[in-house]
């Protein structure tokens, strides 16, 4: 199939190479010149300007979306209402809020254009190990993009089969699922996003216990100088807490033990306010993810070793360089 894709930053540049790597044809479209001209040197179709983009898709044209979410979003979704016609489609792959998507999956259906919200994660690490996608939007829709979804999806790798999914069918083991109607993508692409502040959170606290566990204050016979790189590396081999993130961290810690190329300022992008900002609305208690995302406001005041283990996972799974304050 052939797919447009505006933004060709980390993610959308990596993106379309995953894509033409299993023959789909890309055509890019990015401000930034050198970003289309490098994307061109691989194989894909450039433009340089949003009208040209439009121009070099077949109708009906698929074009998707990769662009820093609120006014960048939106400033190019209205653009692209004014270019695109009846029976195209748009897809928002960034971080949007799901009411954003409600709102404008019914402006473009006016125009008959169909819209489809893909909470997507995979981060630097997309290219090789494919994209986890989360599809809001009509349906028959979302079917029709199944080959550039299978393309862009992981797909089962090397995960072993859940014991009592032999018989259930869909998509979800291949790595992508369609949610619900638009929205459902990036509501579930949220509340993604709100559990990981959690998780990471809770290895960096543990991390930060265990690296003062040696503080002058504790008695001689309960302080332990411990190998937290070599920890890190243990708990990935057979351990509950093994995850992804466990892996980025051990990473991190393989090359700087004491992190000092961190700075500890966290920011937070949006998904985990909504998140905690949802749970409210549904009187949902939410203590964790809550907690997990105050931390990130005190951490632009004051910086821990525990802020810089999650300094150090935004950097190894998003390419999110957090300078020092």
């Amino acid at each position: 199939m052939q797919l447009g894709m505006i933004g060709l930053g980390r993610m959308g540049s990596n993106m379309v190479r995953r894509l033409m790597h299993d023959g789909h044809d890309c055509v890019g479209y990015d401000l930034d010149p050198e970003s289309v001209a490098q994307i061109a040197s691989e194989g894909a179709i450039g433009a340089t300007t949003l009208d040209e983009f439009v121009a070099r898709l077949e109708k009906p044209r698929i074009v998707w979306m990769m662009v820093p979410s609120g006014n960048p979003t939106e400033q190019t979704v209205l653009a692209l209402a004014g270019h695109l016609d009846s029976g195209d489609i748009l897809i928002d792959g960034g971080n949007s809020y799901f009411k954003d998507d409600v709102r404008r999956a019914s402006l473009l259906s006016d125009k008959g254009i169909h819209y489809v919200d893909a909470g997507t994660s995979g981060g630097i690490w997309g290219l090789e190990r494919g994209y986890c996608l989360m599809l809001g939007g009509n349906k028959a829709i979302i079917e029709h993009l199944d080959p550039i979804l299978k393309t862009l999806a992981p797909g089962m790798g090397d995960i072993e089969r859940t014991t009592g999914r032999e018989h259930m069918g869909g998509t979800a083991e291949q790595g992508y699922l369609y949610c619900g109607p638009n929205g459902a993508g990036h509501f579930v692409k949220m509340v993604h996003n709100g559990i990981e502040y959690g998780v990471m959170q809770a290895y960096a606290e543990g991390f930060d216990i265990m690296r003062n566990a040696n503080k002058d204050n504790l008695s001689d016979d309960y302080r332990y100088e411990l190998n937290l790189p070599d920890i890190a590396e243990l708990w990935r081999r057979g351990s509950v807490v093994g995850s992804w993130l466990l892996d980025l961290t051990a990473i991190a810690l393989a090359g700087n033990p004491d992190l000092s190329n961190y700075s500890g300022h966290v920011q937070d992008s949006g998904e985990g306010r909504w998140t905690v900002m949802t749970a409210i609305e549904e009187a949902v208690p939410a203590d964790v993810l809550s907690a997990a995302l105050y931390t990130r406001f005190r951490s632009r005041q004051e910086h821990t070793f525990a802020e810089k283990v999650l300094s150090a996972m935004r950097h190894q799974f998003g390419g999110h360089v957090e300078t020092k304050k």
